[in-house]
């Protein structure tokens, strides 16, 4: 399924998408999409409602047409569909594709992302330093000639990207955008049919190789313009394969080859009537180790990162197991239920909540700081659904400072808001800054830390010496998950009527 329209007006994260949908255990079904939307920061819910009643849903909703999960934008009497295109259908021909399951959302602010950083802006500001240079210290047919193979390099690893599965603004609109469709379909045609393998390289591999490697003699190599001539006038030979190629075999053409034909013939004819002939053999066997190290650098990238998206695929797979509620709810009741006598102590969320999570938490272990930060978020996100209580392992044995800090915790939580309490917890693990917490506190005298001895006594005598453990509705997290799990199985918990508190 192609949602890349759909994900590209919502500005999701388009690989984070795919894969917590490929992975979630129902794939590809409407619950996988639902989920997979809320865990991306895009709440929705799912309904099945006749059409006599869709006059009376909002201006943007989703439904399923022509079987794919679209956004739908209502107009007038237009209606814009967003899937794996755009397109504008009237009123009847949309009841007439769609199906009666509708997805009615809310976008929140926060949307999940793993994009780390984009890299587009650093090639636009390392292009226009290129030009720029060029523009400077270049003539003028010179660069062009740079320009051109600029052009060459940026819609090459445009279409090396695409093979990894990420779609081309550039290539989608040089093939037609999405008004025409069947020039899309010949760009896919012509580079599905090439056959070329070499090191796991296809002919637009070589284009990438090509115009770095001429890119980069033209930049730094002034004396190079005799082996530049040669070099283009050999590019022949492969615009005559490529338009054999799309005229005779395939019968279609590409528009992404011939824009990059189109810069090849340019150069060609740059070179024949402006660059020098002065032959130099250091300047060819420089040339010679440039492509040969930029053919072996994209080769290795290229392998790379197909096993990479091989193993993504794979990892996506196995997910749909560990994600499976079902296997979740077996292991997390596999153990025997823990009743805790004193459920009072540090509690925070809606008293009458479905679902109750414990957190066995030490104020000086490391590793607690990422467990509170789980479920401050999940009290964030479902306020009405989520209580929780943190149970701090604490003795008569522990140190002044740690008794300290204890005071200061509960006269804040007994004396201020739940939210200024965890906002204090919060503040303890980013700093661990015991006088900060003492200032915040303002307490005049200790506080009675009898309840949190017990509360201690208590998960002791449970077996729970180690720290940090979830506790749901009493059942310890299952040791097979990490912490982070909860998030997909949340919605799951809180509507499961036999997993109640």
């Amino acid at each position: 399924m192609n949602f890349d329209k759909l994900i590209d007006y919502f500005k999701l994260d388009k690989q984070e998408f795919y894969f917590q949908f490929n992975s979630h255990p129902n794939y590809p079904s409407a619950l996988a999409f639902s989920d997979t939307l809320n865990f991306m920061g895009l709440q929705n819910d799912a309904y099945e409602l006749d059409k006599e009643y869709w006059e009376e849903l909002p201006e943007e909703f989703m439904a399923l047409v022509d079987q794919s999960f679209s956004l739908v934008k209502k107009k007038g009497n237009t209606y814009t569909i967003y899937s794996d295109k755009i397109k504008n259908l009237t009123k009847d021909e949309l009841y007439q594709q769609s199906g009666d399951f509708v997805f009615l959302f809310e976008k929140s602010e926060t949307v999940k992302s793993t994009a780390f950083f984009n890299i587009q802006p650093f090639i636009y500001i390392v292009f226009g330093i290129i030009l720029l240079y060029s523009l400077l210290q270049f003539a003028w047919y010179e660069t062009v000639f740079n320009l051109l193979s600029l052009a060459g390099v940026y819609i090459s690893l445009e279409l090396f990207n695409q093979k990894f599965g990420n779609e081309s603004a550039i290539v989608s609109n040089i093939c037609g955008g999405t008004s025409n469709v069947q020039s899309q379909s010949s760009c896919s045609k012509i580079f599905s049919s090439d056959k070329t393998d070499i090191l796991g390289l296809k002919l637009s591999d070589f284009s990438l190789i090509y115009f770095l490697g001429i890119s980069m003699l033209g930049l730094l190599f002034p004396g190079t313009q005799f082996l530049l001539k040669i070099i283009t006038l050999i590019s022949i030979a492969v615009i005559i394969y490529s338009l054999y190629i799309q005229t005779f075999v395939e019968k279609s053409l590409c528009r992404v080859c011939l824009v990059i034909i189109l810069i090849l013939l340019s150069q060609i004819a740059v070179s024949a009537l402006y660059f020098s002939w002065n032959p130099s053999t250091a300047v060819i066997f420089i040339s010679a180790v440039l492509f040969s190290a930029l053919f072996l650098t994209v080769a290795f990238i290229n392998n790379t990162l197909k096993q990479y998206e091989e193993l993504k695929k794979s990892n996506a797979k196995n997910l749909r197991f560990k994600r499976n509620y079902d296997l979740f709810k077996r292991e997390l009741l596999d153990r025997e239920k823990i009743e805790f006598t004193d459920q009072s102590t540090f509690f925070v969320g809606n008293q009458n909540a479905k679902l109750h999570l414990s957190i066995v938490s030490n104020p000086y272990c490391g590793f607690c700081k990422g467990a509170h930060t789980i479920m401050e978020d999940l009290l964030k996100k479902y306020p009405d659904d989520i209580s929780a209580q943190i149970r701090f392992n604490f003795s008569q044995k522990s140190d002044e400072k740690q008794t300290q800090l204890m005071s200061d915790f509960f006269h804040i939580y007994k004396n201020r808001s739940q939210k200024e309490f965890l906002t204090t917890v919060d503040s303890w693990f980013e700093n661990r800054d015991e006088n900060a917490i003492r200032e915040i506190s303002q307490s005049a005298t200790p506080e009675d830390l009898n309840p949190i001895l017990a509360m201690s006594a208590e998960n002791n005598e449970a077996g729970i010496n180690f720290t940090p453990v979830f506790l749901l509705n009493g059942y310890q997290f299952p040791e097979k998950y990490d912490r982070e799990d909860i998030y997909y199985f949340i919605s799951e918990l809180i509507e499961d009527e036999d997993f109640s508190a």
